[in-house]
C-alpha cells in the first residue's frame, strides 16, 4: 500500500491532449524527462475516442520536477498542459 501513495506523488494531470494521443506516445513523449512507470489517457467508454486528458506518474520527485519545469509542451503540435492531479487548480501553462 505505501508504494502506491509515494508512487501517487508524482503523478501529473495532463491536460489537452490531441484526439490522436494514446498511451504509448503519452510514455514516449514524457519518457524524455526521466523513467515513466504508468502513462494512461482517458478514452470515453461509449465512444472510444480520447476526452483529451491523461495521467503521467514518473518514478520519483526528481523526474516529475524536469518535466513541469519546462515552461511549453507539445504533442503532435498541440500544447498539452501540466497540473497536479490532486488539486483543483488551472494547468500551468
Amino acid at each position: 500500500m505505501a508504494a502506491k501513495v509515494a508512487e501517487s506523488t508524482h503523478k501529473l494531470f495532463v491536460s489537452n491532449l490531441p484526439w490522436t494521443v494514446a498511451h504509448r506516445q503519452l510514455k514516449e513523449y514524457f519518457s524524455q524527462f526521466g523513467f515513466v512507470s504508468n502513462a494512461y489517457v482517458v478514452f470515453d467508454r461509449t465512444t472510444g475516442m480520447s476526452k483529451g486528458y491523461g495521467f503521467v506518474t514518473f518514478s520519483s520527485p526528481k523526474e516529475l520536477n524536469v518535466a513541469v519545469k519546462k515552461t511549453h509542451h507539445f504533442l503532435e503540435g498541440n500544447p498539452i498542459y501540466l497540473s497536479d492531479p490532486h488539486t483543483t487548480n488551472q494547468p500551468q501553462q
